[in-house]
């Protein structure tokens, strides 16, 4: 069984010493020198959720399980696969906020460093020319694991939409993006707000096109119970659009497989564990046909 931190910024001394020595199959921990450091690695462990608040993350979102969880379980079912270090791409679609590079970076500290495919709220802005020029980097008969999706922040209260942040007093939001793409529809659905057809700013254009892509979910967002909590769910099911016509336009480039995990990332506080919910882990063959869904295997 890998062993991961929860916060890579609390293990960095361990961290480029495990990168240099990620094995390619589970044979490999009997390397004395990978031993040493994934025990370091396990050791410096410095932030993990209590008994009582895991219970609240996956009250509010069943089906959620801990990033620590997760990493474990995706690199142990890949593994089984073929995937290894030196022969897997690491690809991903998550949003640019900081807290998305908790996962992002437990999952380098595996397979190396990621092709970033992602924009705000996660959407896939590389498009189809992204993922064309990634699939290039895949190394020859090798594997591409493809991981995608929103987050959304939950606080040690339980509220959703907000998160603590290191060095910040003030509560804030999680995600920001996301929030606002809300607050526009709401405006819209509610009334208030004028609808134009003038150009987004290309400053701003990415939120422009998460603003334009929520709009077909406005009933939703407004018959949800909690709309903070639909709102990742919501957003996942845009881009899950995307990130079907990407893979499909561009599966030609897939060498030996692909693996595409999608779903939630749940960020937490600085001394808690993220969370991970995820909805799809699907495996595609060489000729971008899938083949087998892995989702029962990590859940």
């Amino acid at each position: 069984m890998m062993l991961f931190a929860t916060r890579p910024a609390a293990v960095n001394a361990a961290r480029s010493v495990l990168i240099r020595l990620r094995p390619s199959s589970a044979a490999a921990f009997t390397n004395k020198n990978f031993a040493d450091a994934a025990k370091t690695f396990q050791q410096n462990r410095q932030k993990s959720s209590s008994p009582e608040f895991d219970t609240l993350v996956k009250k509010s979102f069943p089906g959620a399980i801990s990033n620590t969880d997760l990493v474990n379980k995706v690199v142990g079912v890949l593994e089984g696969k073929g995937f290894a270090n030196e022969n897997t791409l690491l690809a991903t679609s998550l949003c640019a906020d900081e807290l998305a590079r908790v996962l992002e970076d437990e999952l380098v500290s595996v397979y190396g460093n990621n092709f970033n495919l992602g924009g705000l709220s996660g959407f896939p802005f590389a498009g189809n020319t992204g993922f064309g020029a990634m699939a290039a980097h895949i190394p020859d008969d090798g594997f591409c694991l493809l991981v995608h999706g929103p987050h959304v922040g939950i606080c040690k209260n339980g509220q959703i939409g907000k998160v603590e942040r290191q060095g910040i007093a003030l509560v804030d939001n999680c995600c920001g993006s996301a929030i606002a793409a809300s607050n526009y529809l709401k405006g819209i659905t509610d009334g208030g707000a004028q609808i134009t057809a003038k150009l987004q700013q290309f400053s701003d254009f990415q939120q422009g096109a998460v603003q334009e892509l929520i709009l077909p979910f406005g009933k939703r967002l407004s018959d949800a119970n909690d709309r903070m909590h639909e709102l990742p769910y919501a957003l996942y099911d845009s881009q899950e659009i995307l990130v079907k016509d990407i893979v499909e336009t561009g599966s030609g480039g897939i060498k030996k497989g692909l693996a595409l995990l999608g779903g939630i990332q749940i960020n937490t506080g600085p001394d808690s564990d993220d969370y991970f919910h995820p909805l799809r882990f699907d495996y595609y063959d060489e000729n971008g046909v899938k083949v087998e869904s892995l989702l029962s295997s990590i859940q």
